[in-house]
């Protein structure tokens, strides 16, 4: 089958991957870097396992008919099926995801190859999909959720918890529809190394699809919520979090599994996805939904407090104006996204009390970030830092442990 791809993210790019080892696959992006690096089979994010698979194709061990590309005319119009895949920020402003990428591709596909089947990837509002419909009355379109970790999408692909696809019913299209979608569950299932009867599979309405994923999506975040609570409470107490953590999840129905404290969650998709959930709630009655929006706020504030009551005893012992150090920018280990971590919201609220604060990001190019400057050099940084921030351990701050301030008890993402 002859699969384009819009977009080369971790969704886009991990399910390229896993569709080219039995299809050709044109892996679509308007960033020519990105493209550059895929065409030389160098990942243009970090994930271990498409690394991994690039290099193996590149030293001939592995046949991935892949083909990165900035033309997406020419790569929609030989397609049979367009997985789109990209981004849907959240407008704070409209209170819904921004989702004119997405659109920008249906409107180029259904100009050069209006027959060709559509499968949404994006995180989308629920009722999106029928929306499409609505609005492009010749549109083919399927609505099919990820349940990927970034730093390990492709690893998820290879292994999925589960396939979801769903089928507007509002297509003139539905019935042809039931059987693309069986298809493209068909595709994902013969990609992945799992049995494919071993893998639970959904063929539903697309609306209940697309509410799949954001309750998924917001029920992991009450989970961090929930923990970063307890340890709060703890904390603030004088207890011992980690021995209430280890107590609490040997209860099989509640399980010792997302369970290590943060400062809060982050990263790409449950700050978004938990915010348009709670948009999606208008007109309904709710509480907890709000709550959890609410909690993740309360959570930076209490830990951007701690920071600062830290920085406070330093300048009583004598320290004269403490340097804050933060230990990377990143929001777990194996990942090199920042956007809309967790500390970076500690950090503008430390900044806000006029202490100066220095970056150790790797990742980053920019001699600075948001006004603070940024340093690749981890020797001079721990040396130069009074208090070091990490919203995750590393061996790295062993030799400085007693200046590290994180609440990773179980030193685990």
């Amino acid at each position: 089958m002859r699969i384009a791809v819009a977009g080369t993210g971790y969704v886009g790019l991990s399910l390229a991957v896993l569709l080219a080892q039995g299809n050709r696959v044109d892996a679509v992006d308007v960033v020519p870097e990105k493209v550059e690096r895929l065409s030389r089979w160098e990942s243009p994010i970090a994930d271990a396992e498409i690394e991994r698979f690039l290099d193996e194709a590149a030293r001939g061990e592995r046949k991935l008919d892949l083909h990165p590309t900035l033309d997406g005319r020419a790569a929609y119009g030989r397609a049979d099926l367009v997985v789109v895949a990209t981004p849907t920020n959240y407008d704070e402003e409209r209170n819904f995801f921004d989702t004119r990428y997405v659109e920008q591709v249906v409107e180029l596909v259904l100009e050069v190859n209006p027959e060709a089947v559509m499968v949404v990837k994006s995180t989308v509002p629920v009722g999106y999909t029928r929306t499409l419909c609505e609005r492009y009355l010749e549109g083919r379109f399927l609505f099919s959720p990820e349940f990927l970790r970034e730093g390990r999408a492709l690893f998820d692909n290879l292994h999925p918890s589960r396939i979801i696809v769903g089928v507007p019913s509002e297509s003139p299209f539905a019935d042809e529809l039931e059987g693309r979608a069986r298809e493209f569950a068909r595709l994902l299932a013969e990609g992945a190394e799992e049995p494919a009867e071993g893998i639970p599979t959904l063929v539903m309405r697309a609306t209940e699809a697309e509410a799949v994923k954001l309750f998924a999506n917001t029920y992991l975040a009450l989970r961090v919520s929930y923990f970063n609570e307890l340890d709060t409470y703890a904390s603030v107490r004088g207890l011992d979090a980690g021995q209430i953590i280890e107590g609490v999840g040997l209860d099989p129905r509640i399980g010792s599994h997302y369970n290590n404290p943060s400062f809060g969650y982050g990263g790409y998709c449950l700050p978004k996805d938990t915010k348009q959930l709670l948009a999606n709630f208008r007109d309904v009655p709710q509480c907890m939904i709000q709550a959890i929006v609410d909690a993740n706020r309360t959570r930076k504030d209490y830990v951007a407090e701690e920071v600062v009551d830290r920085v406070w005893k330093l300048v009583y012992e004598g320290v004269e104006r403490p340097v804050v150090g933060v230990y990377r920018l990143v929001m777990k280990s194996g990942s090199d996204n920042f956007r809309a971590s967790s500390i970076q919201s500690v950090m503008k609220r430390v900044k806000a009390k006029g202490i100066p604060v220095v970056v150790y990001e790797p990742t980053l190019d920019d001699p600075e970030f948001y006004g603070s400057e940024v340093t690749h050099d981890l020797r001079a940084f721990k040396e130069r830092c009074d208090l070091i921030v990490a919203n995750r351990w590393s061996p790295d701050l062993d030799d400085v442990a007693a200046k590290v301030y994180t609440r990773d008890l179980f030193r685990r993402d």
